[in-house]
């Protein structure tokens, strides 16, 4: 019995964790890739009129921290003058994610590095 409940979770667990990445791509697909591309390398019109990062770069990467990600998504970014180049996408902007959502938009992201 306990073996049927343990394996019963860690069944649960996967699917959650499968759920989670396949939201979280589907945010990437619907929100970031018109900008930072499909495959995350900032090639696409806007992306290069904006200065979108490669983000399949190991180096770019690097540079990055995942709190700094979280912000940017959170707050968006704004360029020296102010402009936003990047909205936020938040609970209550315009396409609302959630905590969970951004974290795992984040590691999503990681996961593009080649």
């Amino acid at each position: 019995m306990k073996k049927m409940l343990l394996l019963v979770t860690m069944f649960g667990l996967a699917a959650a964790l499968s759920a989670k990445a396949a939201d979280a791509k589907e945010n990437w697909e619907n929100l970031c890739a018109k900008c930072h591309g499909v495959e995350g390398k900032g090639d696409t019109k806007m992306g290069q009129k904006l200065g979108a990062k490669d983000f399949t770069d190991a180096k770019v990467q690097a540079e990055i921290k995942d709190e700094a990600a979280v912000k940017a998504v959170k707050d968006g970014i704004k360029d020296a003058d102010g402009k936003t180049k990047m909205k936020a996408f938040v609970t209550g902007a315009d396409t609302p994610l959630s905590d969970d959502q951004v974290k795992a938009l984040v590691a999503y992201v990681r996961g593009l590095k080649k």
